[in-house]
């Protein structure tokens, strides 16, 4: 999948900067922090990760914005995401997630971005409903 003149990513789970997750340190190598922004949709507790999803209501997941460094890296960057988030599967395997371009807002302003929309099933598992995982997170350590 090209870029399609996009060079933006949202992230809402473990790629996000306050997770430490090993993965940030390559996304930092490729990608610049943009701030934190949101997207329309539902965040879901699938236990050992988030899951995003598409709605149109006034839910949001928050998140961060990042820009390419340099926009002839970008299909090779984004596809170590895609492999790192389940896209890209061998025959036998089941994707977890798809990566699509969505409207992110960020300081209000609508902006498009690739996003990686959770592909499975969600039915009876929690939403998360501040839309945070950060935020989501610390709450359950505090408990």
């Amino acid at each position: 999948m090209t870029s399609s003149g996009i060079y933006k990513l949202f992230v809402y789970g473990s790629l996000r900067s306050g997770f430490h997750n090993p993965v940030y340190e390559y996304i930092s190598r490729y990608f610049t922090l943009v701030g934190e922004a949101k997207v329309k949709g539902k965040l879901i507790d699938m236990g050992t990760y988030p899951a995003g999803i598409p709605a149109d209501d006034h839910t949001f997941i928050i998140g961060e914005l990042y820009q390419v460094k340099h926009e002839n890296e970008f299909s090779w960057a984004i596809g170590q995401l895609d492999d790192y988030e389940g896209v890209n599967v061998e025959d036998d395997e089941e994707q977890l997630y798809r990566r699509e371009i969505t409207e992110v807002f960020f300081n209000d302003q609508p902006v498009k971005a690739w996003i990686y929309w959770y592909n499975g099933d969600v039915s009876d598992r929690p939403v998360i409903a501040s839309g945070d995982m950060m935020e989501y997170l610390n709450h359950k350590k505090s408990l």
